[in-house]
């Protein structure tokens, strides 16, 4: 099993959205592989300052098995981006998983990713994301929520909460059972799961258990 991720980044990304996730799955290089996706390939800024290159841009035809979109102050930019919606409308359906973190779910919510699924976003800006996706069943209380393929969380630990919350078994079933339709096609995969901080709950979800906690 290897599994290609494709990272989106835009301007004013949110630094551990993007490196919190691949710090937990880097551990297992035989298992995943990531490449950095933007509108135009090159160096894009973080929010934080430091800059993060993009290997791939928007009108190659690279192949993803993932996508992971991250939050971050740019979001408040990208969502009237329409290459960057129609993008992610457009790939998520060709993909077998999508991930997002923090205010990336708004993305998605623009791009009708999300539509008629749970999902969860940042607490702080949480009435934000949801005003971008009305049709989207928004779990206000959740750290991360796992509906079919698509997998939201709150922030950045709750996006490496996902990461360190799974195990192999339930990824490799959920990949030989995930038609190529993607997430346009409600009640794939696993029924729909969310997960709180208070109560503790675990999810199996896209990526590796590499330890347990």
């Amino acid at each position: 099993m290897h599994m290609s991720i494709g990272v989106v980044l835009f301007p004013d990304f949110e630094i551990l959205d993007v490196f919190g996730p691949i710090e937990m799955l880097g551990m297992h290089p035989e298992l995943f592989e990531f490449r950095m996706v933007a509108e135009t390939r090159g160096a894009i800024a973080s929010v934080q300052g430091p800059k993060c290159l993009a290997e791939d841009e928007f009108g190659d035809s690279v192949a993803y098995d993932a996508i992971l979109v991250p939050g971050g102050q740019g979001t408040r930019r990208e969502v009237n981006n329409r290459s960057m919606v129609e993008w992610l409308r457009h790939r998520t359906r060709q993909t077998q998983f999508v991930t997002s973190v923090c205010t990336g779910a708004a993305l998605l919510a623009k791009a009708g990713v999300l539509d008629g699924r749970k999902a969860t976003t940042n607490k702080m800006n949480f009435d934000w994301v949801a005003s971008h996706g009305p049709r989207v069943l928004w779990q206000h209380d959740a750290r991360w929520v796992e509906d079919g393929n698509i997998f939201t969380s709150s922030g950045v630990s709750a996006g490496m909460d996902m990461a360190l919350r799974s195990s192999p078994g339930p990824l490799e079933k959920r990949r030989r059972k995930m038609p190529h339709s993607g997430p346009s096609t409600p009640g794939i995969g696993t029924p729909p799961s969310t997960h709180s901080q208070e109560h503790g709950e675990q999810s199996s979800t896209l990526v590796l258990r590499p330890m347990h906690d």
